[in-house]
């Protein structure tokens, strides 16, 4: 480990025991997280005592969910679940790379748009008797309303949160939320955890539900923000070595080059 990630590691630790970090997070979606990125984190997760998160790329990434089980994530969550014919194909993706009983891992998928809220009524029998919890993301969810990102806290988006959570609370499926979580958050999410909330996430680090509710919910949030940032750098840093490794033995080989195609060339004189 080199300093940056040592700060990290101490980092979630104190996140551990002092601000319900339970987990951290990682995307083959969106975010691309390449091999040797999820490998750095799951070392920092386990040597903190934390769990992993994982989003796959898609409700059938078998591939993904094959290279979950292999690295060791705790939660496996599937993206833009609209319907319960895309449901129904996660879980036989679930089935097919884990087996029927996946005691290590718990299943969840992203609830993100308008059409996956108006379907879900229809999802729910399935996801209760398949999987384990709903991922309601606020951010895609509120862009899919034709929102602004900066309504995310609004009342409308709020309310669609609560018809899951209430959901979630009858068929005893777990609720995570995320998606623009900041210290403005606070508010929505407490409103949350009145019906249900286990888990929410910004978007690499992973807290109990109930931090909504602590008076150390804001700093918690700003230790999360910092987390992420040191994450970011780190990354900077790693992937610049590797493209500056071979600079000097670049230069060498271009002005090898160039001299020798120089002495080929004919002079004008002859």
């Amino acid at each position: 480990m080199n300093a940056t990630e040592r700060n990290m590691l101490d980092m979630l630790r104190k996140g551990r025991d002092e601000y319900g970090v339970v987990a951290v997070k990682a995307e083959f979606e969106a975010e691309g997280t390449r091999p040797d990125e999820l490998h750095r984190l799951l070392e920092l997760a386990h040597r903190a005592d934390l769990r992993v998160a994982l989003k796959i790329g898609g409700c059938e990434a078998v591939s993904d969910l094959l290279a979950a089980k292999l690295y060791g994530a705790d939660y496996l969550i599937a993206p833009m679940v609209e319907t319960t014919y895309a449901l129904t194909k996660y879980v036989e993706a679930r089935t097919k790379s884990w087996g029927e009983e996946a005691a290590d891992a718990k299943f969840l998928y992203n609830l993100e748009t308008v059409t996956g809220l108006a379907n879900l009524p229809e999802m729910l029998p399935i996801a209760a008797d398949h999987l384990d919890g709903i991922v309601f993301g606020r951010v895609d969810f509120t862009l899919s309303s034709g929102l602004s990102r900066a309504e995310i806290n609004s009342r409308q988006v709020s309310d669609a949160v609560l018809r899951v959570a209430q959901a979630c609370a009858d068929q005893d499926l777990e609720l995570v939320v995320g998606g623009g979580v900041s210290a403005e958050a606070g508010f929505a999410l407490r409103e949350f955890r009145a019906i249900r909330l286990d888990r929410f996430e910004t978007r690499k680090v992973v807290f109990d539900g109930a931090v909504a509710e602590s008076r150390n919910f804001e700093q918690a949030v700003a230790e999360a923000a910092a987390f992420e940032l040191a994450w970011l750098e780190n990354k900077r840093d790693y992937y610049g070595a590797i493209a500056g490794e071979d600079a000097k033995r670049i230069a060498m080989i271009r002005d090898r080059s160039q001299s020798a195609a120089a002495g080929r060339v004919p002079s004008m004189a002859a």
